[in-house]
């Protein structure tokens, strides 16, 4: 349904802005709601601040996590082992007081990809810093709203319209301080408010427990290996013969960097291994529908099916609100048939990066992405789609073996499928992997829980701003 109105020239504000979204909304829908006693308050009422504006030194081994615009995504942060690893000395965090987080910040980009928001947690994000790039309000305990009120008043339509309509620059989107803080945030029926806050910190609590059993998944998968692979070191030269490099048809550093063979002989030598090629029943790449058939977040039908690229996996799950969605007439019809416990690998651009289906996802993976399924020969001997997550999931088993195998046409990296069917998995004990399979069973019904969650608040606030 089309919504027509005008808007007189009077009425113009914020930069004579010609977004018809957010007139509608300032003026038709806004204007109904304080008629229905619906009050208004800005932004500004609340601390709001940026990160630090000055560089940083940051390495990617240790320290204080500094994070990225690009780790703030809708309900959650995300931690990208494969090109996130950013920290800050300790030093640096202690004397840089702008960098800091409050425990309950709500956290959202202003630079580049602008409106995304997450609240802040100590228990699963640890202590952290920001750039000036990510801005963080604080919410006191007596105010009208709450931190997950805000944080989810913010992906909705509503929010997301004022948001863009604020948002300056060509190159390079900005949202200035000044600019969020004009933000009008309706202020709904308390009942409605604690439901919404309920729920979204019932979402926390299960996105920390999922990210504990993973993590618990992973140090039992090192530990099983029964040595210290994570301090392996490879040497800075390595010599080849022309032999290796005709058998191998890689003409690259990295397939040969010591401490990528380093490794992988490690594990060959202390334990049984199965190519990928040789434990998948299937193994087949996402499809690529054309960028014509993109709908963004605002322009999407409520049929619409979530269209996920390299860049959507989140914490090792499909994102719930990636960048683009496909009407779902084209999802009739391209038929991937994903199934509960597929396990998908980043094959193009984005290398290595790994999840895992769940049965309430419903999605269409891009074609930069490989989807994995065991056959009875893997499952005969133990391995489970849990434990080949896993281990794909280590940086030492999934991204070297990938990376290594992986190579650059003009300017975007590619892992060839039958180059990625060449990664080797060890099998360790049947007890073991049983264990491992149990723990990423847990994190990933956890993970389940939250999707309900979530989408109800959506609905609650979809349906409170809905004008017929």
């Amino acid at each position: 349904m089309i919504n027509c109105f005008s808007v007189s020239v009077k009425k113009l504000k914020r930069g004579n802005s010609m977004v018809p979204e957010f007139y509608y909304y300032d003026l038709i829908v806004k204007e109904k709601n304080i008629k229905k006693g619906i009050k208004y308050i800005k932004i500004e009422e609340f601390k709001v601040s940026d990160g630090e504006h000055t560089a940083i030194p940051r390495n990617s081994n240790c320290g204080i996590r500094y994070l990225y615009g690009r780790n703030i995504r809708e309900g959650c942060v995300d931690f990208d082992p494969i090109s996130d690893e950013s920290y800050i000395d300790e030093e640096n965090y202690n004397s840089i007081k702008r960098v800091h987080l409050f425990e309950n910040d709500v956290l959202i980009p202003i630079v580049g990809t602008i409106g995304k928001s997450a609240i802040y947690k100590k228990a699963y994000i640890g202590i952290a810093g920001i750039p000036r790039h990510i801005a963080h309000i604080t919410i006191d305990d007596c105010s009208e709203i709450t931190p997950e009120y805000l944080s989810v008043f913010f992906r909705s339509k509503y929010g997301k319209v004022q948001l863009y309509s604020l948002t300056t620059g060509n190159i390079q989107p900005l949202l200035s301080l000044t600019n969020l803080k004009t933000v009008e945030i309706p202020v709904l029926d308390r009942n409605i408010i604690k439901k919404i806050t309920e729920n979204e910190e019932e979402a926390n609590r299960l996105l920390i427990k999922s990210n504990e059993k993973l993590n618990e998944a992973k140090e039992l998968f090192y530990e099983s290996l029964g040595f210290e692979i994570r301090k392996v070191k490879g040497n800075l030269s390595c010599s080849i013969t022309s032999k290796d490099v005709f058998s191998n048809d890689i003409w690259t550093p990295k397939q040969y960097g010591l401490l990528y063979e380093n490794i992988n002989k490690e594990i060959v030598n202390r334990f049984h291994v199965e190519r990928l090629d040789d434990i998948l029943s299937e193994s087949f790449h996402g499809v690529e529908v054309g960028s014509n058939n993109y709908n963004e977040y605002l322009d999407k039908e409520s049929t619409d099916i979530p269209f996920i690229r390299t860049s959507d996996i989140v914490n090792n799950s499909v994102d719930l609100y990636p960048d683009f969605y496909i009407n779902e007439d084209i999802y009739a019809n391209v038929k991937q048939n994903l199934k509960n416990k597929d396990v998908i690998f980043t094959k193009d651009g984005k290398i290595g990066s790994v999840g895992m289906i769940m049965e309430n996802d419903n999605c269409i993976l891009a074609s930069g992405i490989q989807i994995m399924r065991l056959n009875e020969y893997a499952k005969s001997n133990g391995i489970t789609q849990e434990y080949l997550f896993i281990a794909l999931s280590t940086k030492e088993i999934g991204y070297y073996e990938a990376i290594r195998r992986t190579v650059v046409a003009s300017t975007i990296p590619h892992l060839r499928p039958e180059r990625m069917n060449e990664i080797t998995i060890p099998v360790i004990s049947k007890e073991k992997i049983d264990i491992i399979t149990q723990c990423v069973s847990e994190a990933f019904r956890y993970k389940n829980q939250r999707i309900p969650l979530l989408k109800e608040n959506d609905n609650i606030l979809e349906k409170a701003f809905i004008i017929i």
